[in-house]
């Protein structure tokens, strides 16, 4: 069968569940649904075809998207515009056809491969026809072992969030920048910053984790795609870039140069429009001094530090098939305050994994006590399909894992607040992202806080004050806490 193609009433709704840069392919898919002729629509509800863009990263993640999938599902019928769901995303490209048998709610369940052909897809599915859901494979093997050469087999290799595989669109279609390559995105919101990825994948082999099996090997974009996906999002009004990726400090190595991050920074905080440029996802067994040093001092580089230390005890971090220790991490931490004193920090920690010892748990507690970290997000431990630790024994009782999670998270909201309280009297570059016009109050992150998740600041314009608009740079100075959360008034 031969899809149509589509008229202009022929809607899509686009739902993102987990990371940032999930939302990054959400908003890839929405610009080649766009310049295919769709109409893109806010609600599912509103919507012929529903898009659920799954995460597959922990056993919480998959739960919330299969609700998601089958809310979506409950549209279809009587005083709904919903005829078709169709999964996408991590979860749909890591269990394919499983997930299809399991979920017969939605409609399709398509992989990563399906995303350059993704409006015939819907087309055919709208049409009643059927669309053979996807078969997974460790996506690992699709580029060269050696990441030298992986460039060289990329332009066959679906890479969500790259902009590859291009097709020819009119000028009309997708907002071109004003030179440097086209780019295939389309922004699904209003907010003031934007998620931009700079590489797929990762060549770790940490025991506990599956991303690489359905996310790939390591492979950077090209720094030119980049920059022109940057101006691209300046001229959309976005004034915080936030560079997404599985691991940035890998960036480069199969370009030739791991040093080309640093290279990069510069470009991208010299875009006009462009305030400030966020990295995200260091690893610390890679952090280079020289990346150090570029985040300290290229202007318009936050002082944002996203660390992931996963745990502080050496012995269980080897079995995690990670590098580390309390000491060295502490002494990491020590070097990044060095050069950035005002420095934000955070980082992931899992408890409850295989062979976890209280004598491990005494080690973790210490590193975050000393640590001074502004956000630590907790996990338990849990199994995940074809990672070497499934087959760990060793194994701790759910109710054990879930007293560690209640006791650490329990730990670390005491001391993120403390962290929070050491910050009064801090002066701070809000930027504005929610005004409440009603109570005066504005709503945004200073330099040292990442998006959605590293709490905010709240800043208390007085009475008979210019009111800032969302995407203004406020200064302002700390003058109290809720939580995490700063409380800051104008200076």
């Amino acid at each position: 069968m031969t899809p149509p193609h589509p008229s202009a009433d022929r809607s899509v709704a686009l739902v993102t569940l987990g990371c940032t840069r999930n939302e990054v392919d959400s908003e890839e898919l929405a610009g080649r649904l766009l310049a295919e002729g769709w109409r893109l629509v806010d609600d599912a509800s509103e919507a012929d075809v529903a898009v659920v863009n799954t995460c597959g990263f922990v056993e919480q993640a998959k739960k919330d998207s299969i609700d998601a999938l089958l809310e979506a599902s409950d549209l279809k019928g009587e005083g709904s515009r919903t005829q078709k769901v169709v999964a996408v995303g991590c979860l749909a490209e890591r269990y394919g056809k499983e997930l299809a048998d399991q979920l017969p709610e939605a409609d399709a369940v398509l992989g990563f491969d399906s995303y350059r052909d993704m409006s015939a897809h819907l087309q055919t599915i709208l049409a009643g026809g059927h669309v053979e859901s996807h078969t997974p494979g460790d996506r690992r093997t699709l580029l060269p072992l050696t990441p030298a050469k992986r460039q060289e087999g990329s332009a066959t290799v679906a890479l969500p969030g790259h902009g590859d595989g291009r097709p020819d669109l009119a000028d009309d279609d997708v907002p071109t920048p004003a030179s440097g390559p086209r780019v295939i995105r389309a922004r699904l919101d209003g907010r003031p910053w934007a998620p931009l990825k700079i590489a797929s994948g990762c060549d770790r082999r940490c025991s506990f984790c599956a991303i690489p099996m359905f996310r790939g090997a390591f492979l950077s974009r090209r720094p030119a795609d980049i920059v022109a996906e940057g101006r691209w999002l300046a001229q959309q009004g976005v004034k915080e870039l936030f560079l997404v990726s599985e691991n940035s400090t890998s960036y480069g190595k199969d370009l030739g140069d791991l040093g080309l991050l640093e290279k990069l920074l510069p470009e991208l905080t010299a875009i006009e429009g462009i305030e400030r440029v966020r990295v995200s996802y260091l690893q610390p067994a890679e952090i280079r001094p020289g990346l150090l040093r570029a985040m300290a001092d290229i202007p318009g580089v936050v002082p944002y530090y996203d660390i992931s230390f996963q745990h502080a005890s050496e012995p269980l971090l080897r079995s995690m098939r990670r590098f580390g220790s309390r000491e060295a991490f502490l002494d990491l931490l020590a070097r990044v305050r060095a050069d950035a004193p005002e420095a934000g920090i955070r980082c992931n920690v899992i408890v409850g994994f295989p062979g976890e010892t209280e004598a491990d748990l005494d080690e973790l507690e210490a590193f975050l006590t000393e640590a001074r970290l502004d956000v630590v997000g907790v996990f338990g431990y849990s199994d995940e399909d074809g990672t070497e630790a499934e087959g760990y024994v060793g194994k701790l009782a759910p109710e054990v894992v879930a007293e560690r999670l209640d006791r650490f998270t329990r730990l670390v909201e005491e001391l993120n607040a403390q962290r929070a309280e050491e910050r009064v009297g801090e002066r701070v570059l809000v930027l504005v992202e929610e005004i409440d016009d009603a109570e005066g109050t504005v709503i945004g992150r200073a330099d040292f806080q990442g998006p959605d998740v590293d709490g905010v600041t709240i800043v208390h314009v007085p009475e008979g004050a210019p009111a800032p608009q969302v995407g203004d740079l406020v200064p302002a100075v700390v003058v109290g806490t809720e939580g995490i959360d700063l409380v800051a008034e104008p200076r």
